[in-house]
């Protein structure tokens, strides 16, 4: 990671997400809400692409890509969740990977033989976010798909979720 800096263009498209989770449960228009969902995934891919290109790598960036990632997920599926397009049990399904992060974090910084444990981006995390952000639209054009995009998105989020926790064993032994 060679600077710090918030003030870099793959930061900008990284928070635009933030902007488009306000958009998402305040536009009713189906072809609108589509559009900001093709935006998100668009800016998810376009901020890393970036980084890499103009080698624009920092602490601020590797934390403010995967919280603003969880935070247009989370805002778009409570809002189908409250408009009646997810079941409760389906919202649960869909955000189990969010879940079991956040509380492997704590439970990492708590635990003495973790706290020097880095959470690093891994290929079945991002694996599972494109598949979020691949199930939403399927859901917002056609509820009859919701079923089977909430069934892959919780297949990879638990395959996620045990690579994650295999990483952070590994790490624990290690140390």
């Amino acid at each position: 990671m060679e600077r710090d800096s918030l003030a870099t263009l793959p930061n900008a498209i990284s928070m635009s997400r933030l902007f488009l989770a306000v958009l998402f449960p305040v536009v009713q228009q189906h072809d609108l809400r589509l559009l900001i969902l093709a935006a998100a995934g668009l800016t998810d891919f376009l901020d890393g692409w970036l980084a890499r290109r103009r080698h624009q790598f920092s602490r601020m960036g590797a934390l403010i890509d995967p919280v603003a990632d969880r935070i247009f997920v989370l805002v778009a599926v409570c809002t189908l969740l409250l408009e009646g397009e997810l079941s409760t049990g389906q919202y649960f399904v869909f955000l189990l990977r969010d879940f079991a992060t956040a509380a492997a974090f704590v439970v990492a910084k708590a635990t003495a033989s973790l706290r020097a444990a880095t959470f690093k981006a891994r290929f079945s995390g991002k694996l599972a976010t494109v598949l979020q952000l691949c199930a939403l639209p399927a859901i917002v054009i056609d509820a009859r798909a919701t079923p089977w995009a909430v069934a892959v998105v919780g297949v990879a989020s638990l395959v996620s979720v045990v690579d994650y926790t295999v990483a952070l064993w590994r790490m624990r032994a290690r140390t």
